[in-house]
C-alpha cells in the first residue's frame, strides 16, 4: 500500500517513513504537552521566587527586584515588537510617562501610590492608543524612528515643565513622615511588588498569545496585507497590542519611580532601557511567552557576574557575549530549543547555517 512505502501522504506517512530505515533523519513524533503544564510551571516559578527572597542579602534582593522589572519590560515590548513585528524603539517613553504620571499624582494630587499606580498604567495605554492610530500605519524602520521621536519628545516636555516635574533637576516623592501619601515599601515590599507585576505581565502575554488577538498579531507579523484580506481587523489588533504593551511598561515605570523616590528625565527616558528590552527579547526568543523572561534572567545573571568579577571589562564583555549569542541563536533560545527538539539537531553550527547562510 502507499502508506507502507513511506512516500504517500496522509497520517500514516510519518510512521512509515520512520520505519523505512533509509538515509536521512526520520521525523520525530512527539505528543502534545498538556495545556495545564505551562500554568503549573509558572506557578512553581512564582513560589520559588517567593521562597528565594528570604535567602537573599539586601544587595542581592535589589538586584533580583531589578530583574523582575526588566522581565515586565521585556514581556511588554515583545507584545508589539515580537508578536506583531513592529519594532518600537521608543518604548522607554511609556516607562517615563508612567513614572512621571505617578509623581504628579502623588506629589501634586496627594494620591496614594496604590491609586496612582493603576492610573499611570492607564495613562500610558491611552497615550499609546492615541499615537498608535497614525504611527501604526507606518512599517519597518519608519515606525521605529517615529516611536523614538515620541520618546524624545516626552523627555523634552518633562524637562521643560519644572513646575510639575522638577525639570532637569529632578523631583522627589515624599516617602516618610506625615507628608508621604504612601510610606516607602522597603526592599522586601518592592521585591514582592515587581515579582507580582512580572507575573501579571507573563499571564497577560500568555492569555493574548493563546487567544484570537494572539493569532491576529502573528498573522500581521507574517503578512499584514494577507491578514487583512482574510478578515483580520489589523488596526484593532495592533492598537490593542500597543496599548497593553504600554500599560505594562508604564506600570513598571510607575513602580520604579516610587522605588527610586527621586527621579530625573534623563534617567527615566534613557534609550538604553529600550535597547535592553530588545536584546532580552531577541536573545530569549521573539514572539514567544517565555523567551523575554529567559532573556531578562540570562542577561541579568551574566551582567551581574561580569560586574562583580570583571568590573573594568563589564560593558565590553557583555556586548561581545550578546553579539555571539545573536549570531549563534538568531531565532532566540526558546525557538532554538523548540526547533532542536523537533529535528533532533542540537548543533549550533547547523542552526547558524539554517538561519544565516
Amino acid at each position: 500500500m502507499e502508506a507502507s512505502t513511506g512516500t504517500g501522504t496522509g497520517t500514516g506517512t510519518g510512521t512509515a517513513a520512520a520505519s523505512t530505515g533509509q538515509g536521512g533523519k526520520a521525523p520525530v513524533t512527539r505528543g502534545r504537552r498538556p495545556a495545564w503544564l505551562p500554568w503549573i510551571a509558572g506557578g512553581v516559578a512564582v513560589l520559588a521566587c517567593l521562597g528565594l527572597q528570604s535567602q537573599l542579602y539586601s544587595g542581592q534582593e535589589r538586584t533580583v527586584t531589578t530583574v523582575f522589572m526588566f522581565v515586565t519590560l521585556a514581556v511588554g515590548w515583545n507584545l508589539i515588537g515580537g508578536f506583531t513585528g513592529y519594532a518600537c524603539f521608543g518604548q522607554v517613553g511609556f516607562f517615563g510617562l508612567g513614572a512621571y504620571s505617578t509623581v504628579v499624582l502623588m506629589v501634586h494630587g496627594g494620591l496614594s501610590f496604590w491609586v496612582a499606580w493603576p492610573v499611570s498604567a492607564v495613562v500610558a495605554a491611552v497615550f499609546a492608543a492615541v499615537i498608535g492610530l497614525p504611527l501604526l500605519r507606518l512599517k519597518g524602520h519608519y515606525f521605529a524612528v517615529a516611536t523614538l521621536g515620541v520618546a524624545e519628545g516626552l523627555r523634552e516636555l518633562v524637562t521643560n515643565i519644572p513646575r510639575w516635574t522638577g525639570g532637569g533637576a529632578g523631583i522627589t516623592i515624599p516617602s516618610t513622615g506625615g507628608e508621604a501619601p504612601t510610606p516607602w515599601l522597603g526592599n522586601d515590599g518592592f521585591y514582592l511588588l515587581f515579582l507580582g507585576l512580572g507575573a501579571v505581565a507573563a499571564l497577560v502575554a500568555a492569555l493574548i498569545s493563546r487567544g484570537r488577538t494572539g493569532y491576529a498579531l502573528r498573522a500581521i507579523n507574517q503578512d499584514e496585507d494577507a491578514a487583512a484580506a482574510m478578515g483580520v481587523n489589523t488596526t484593532w489588533a495592533k492598537t490593542v497590542a500597543f496599548g497593553v504593551s504600554a500599560a505594562l511598561t508604564g506600570a513598571a515605570g510607575s513602580a520604579y519611580a516610587f522605588q527610586q523616590v527621586t527621579i530625573y528625565p534623563d534617567r527615566l527616558f534613557d534609550v538604553n532601557i529600550t535597547v535592553l528590552m530588545v536584546v532580552m527579547v531577541v536573545i530569549g526568543g521573539s514572539g514567544t511567552v517565555t523567551g523575554p523572561i529567559l532573556g531578562a534572567l540570562g542577561i541579568a545573571v551574566v551582567s551581574e557576574y561580569l560586574r562583580q568579577h570583571f568590573p573594568q571589562m563589564h560593558s565590553f564583555t557583555l556586548g561581545v557575549l550578546i553579539i555571539v549569542a545573536v549570531i549563534l541563536l538568531p531565532q532566540g533560545l526558546v525557538n532554538f530549543v523548540r526547533d532542536a527538539l523537533r529535528t533532533r539537531d542540537f548543533s549550533l553550527l547547523s542552526n547558524v547555517r539554517r538561519y544565516r547562510l
